[in-house]
């Protein structure tokens, strides 16, 4: 009965759980240092006061949170890009991204897009088609893609959401 201990399946599957659960925590971490750069009192940014919350809602370590926001005032190497793209079909893609290196993760953004059938765009380029809203961005209307050209698509914003300094991906499909 080698490899069905069930010691060792418990641990695969909370190595998994922990993987995607440090996925998140960075994720959610990264927020809060970049909301943090303005101002680091919360009470007085409501951009930080919002991802401390989120990051609190998440079950993301109090000590975690403190260190993430000490971090700024240490270093300020985060920052904030916004990539537009075009998907699989025509679609139009903003891609919100929290990075210390913006050439790496446009170089990254630009390798995940090629493999999906993507490509980046010109600045301004697919903003026409989406509204700034205070959470994001919205699509003004949607965009109806052919069934293979939807899966192409869903499997490039799944690929975009894998990528660790992917915050949001906005599409008008």
């Amino acid at each position: 009965m080698s490899g069905h201990s069930k010691w060792h399946q418990i641990r695969r599957k909370k190595e998994i759980i922990d993987q995607k659960r440090g996925k998140l925590f960075t994720k959610l971490l990264k927020e809060v240092t970049v909301a943090a750069r303005d101002e680091a009192k919360p009470e007085f940014n409501p951009r930080l006061k919002a991802a401390v919350e989120r990051a609190r809602q998440f079950n993301v370590p109090q000590e975690n949170i403190e260190r993430a926001i000490q971090k700024t005032s240490e270093t300020g190497n985060l920052e904030e890009i916004a990539v537009e793209a075009y998907g699989p079909g025509g679609a139009a893609l903003i891609i919100e991204a929290i990075s210390d290196n913006r050439n790496r993760t446009i170089q990254e953004i630009k390798a995940v897009l090629k493999e999906h059938g993507g490509r980046i765009a010109e600045p301004g380029a697919t903003a026409w088609a989406f509204e700034k809203s205070g959470e994001g961005w919205r699509p003004k209307f949607k965009r109806g893609l052919e069934s293979e050209d939807r899966e192409e698509a869903r499997n490039l914003v799944l690929a975009l959401e894998g990528h660790d300094d992917v915050q949001k991906v906005y599409t008008n499909t």
